[in-house]
């Protein structure tokens, strides 16, 4: 009787690590481990996601280690790549026993794939609600390796990796809603425009993109600056607008309590976290780290905690200087929109006393795609 209840416990759940709490790369290498177990010609598997507001494919997660990932930190239009457009207009996966056919591609992620010695990719689209998201591709060294019996096995397995993926991300946006509608319960609302947003979620992007290689930040952590950035001044939602709204500057008991959003920000993020059980959500310390730590200055003089240089986390140093440069360049109530040229200057001069060096560098080394920015999310009012 005892050897038999020890035998209603003696399988172990195979993906029992799903149930962890693992960043999203973390399991999808979990997966391919387990999946290498009846499929060892499968060599990898990655995520792609789709930005609908650009029309831009972007890698997000992988599940090679190392150096050994061909395609990172990387984003191309959608319409440059018209075999995964097909599989869009398909609304069907697609089966490339033999990557030869595409020996005379000529986008940079083709190129790479190949150069990595890949022979044969199956590719599935993901769908939220019918929305399309994104692209899970499985790649082989091998060609000609996807039978009939083995894709029927690995259908399985990419559909628990887009529910995966779509939990995750529908658990960021709800993160995000929130927090952009208590913002918007107040009159805060009416500083800063929805493009304002949009333009500083990009220039965070841009920025944490160029300094991945340097920081060893992942593609999973660049779309979470990407999506957390706009939201560091949640906090003001907590101070009076006789301070917020003032047209003059603020004496020194104004700035006292001014001071204070940063931490009222942190404190609404834990609410919100608490209150829509977010709390184990991935990555979610990058919300908190933009909205606590933006006013640090890497010469000690910020706050709330005048922290110094690399005392303050990296994505709060990103959106600090995304933030000052769409202040700069973007019209207000009190002032006509800056130039680029001196705007760059201004933050050449703030660079490595108020503003991040590295940070600044990388805005500074892509004015295409700072004016690309600019023009795509264009505000109203400006010509």
């Amino acid at each position: 009787m005892l050897q038999q209840k020890k035998d209603l416990f003696s399988h172990q759940d195979t993906l029992a690590r799903l149930h962890e709490d693992l960043p999203l790369s973390d399991k999808l290498s979990f997966i391919h481990q387990v999946i290498l177990q009846d499929f060892p010609f499968i060599s990898r598997l990655a995520i792609a996601l789709y930005d609908e507001q650009t029309n831009i494919l972007k890698t997000y997660a992988h599940s090679t280690e190392g150096d050994d990932n061909p395609v990172v930190t990387y984003e191309a239009p959608l319409e440059a790549a018209p075999s995964l457009r097909e599989i869009i207009e398909q609304r069907r996966p697609r089966l490339v026993q033999d990557l030869d056919i595409f020996a005379q591609g000529t986008n940079v992620h083709t190129k790479r794939i190949a150069a990595k010695g890949y022979k044969a990719s199956y590719t599935m689209p993901l769908y939220q609600s019918g929305a399309f998201v994104g692209f899970l591709f499985f790649n082989s060294f091998e060609a000609h390796p996807f039978t009939s019996a083995v894709l029927r096995q690995i259908d399985i397995y990419g559909h628990l990796i887009a529910l995966m993926v779509i939990n995750e991300l529908a658990a960021i946006r709800t993160l995000v809603a929130a927090v952009q509608a208590t913002r918007s319960m107040t009159h805060y609302r009416d500083i800063e425009t929805g493009k304002h947003i949009d333009r500083t979620a990009h220039y965070a992007r841009l920025i944490a993109r160029e300094l991945a290689a340097d920081y060893n930040i992942s593609d999973e952590q660049i779309e979470h600056i990407f999506l957390f950035s706009p939201l560091h001044d949640v906090g003001k939602i907590g101070i009076p607008d006789s301070i917020l709204r003032k047209p003059g500057k603020l004496n020194d008991e104004e700035f006292d309590i001014m001071k204070t959003h940063p931490g009222k920000g942190r404190e609404i993020i834990d609410a919100i976290l608490e209150d829509f059980s977010l709390y184990a959500l991935n990555h979610v310390n990058i919300m908190r780290n933009i909205a606590e730590y933006h006013h640090e200055a890497v010469d000690g003089s910020g706050y709330p905690k005048g922290l110094k240089g690399n005392e303050i986390p990296i994505e709060a140093r990103i959106s600090a200087v995304a933030d000052v440069f769409d202040a700069l360049t973007s019209r207000r109530a009190y002032k006509v929109p800056w130039s680029n040229e001196k705007a760059f200057a201004l933050l050449r001069e703030l660079s490595n006393t108020k503003l991040d060096r590295d940070c600044v560098d990388a805005l500074l080394r892509n004015p295409d795609k700072i004016l690309e920015i600019q023009q795509r999310f264009r505000d109203d009012e400006t010509v």
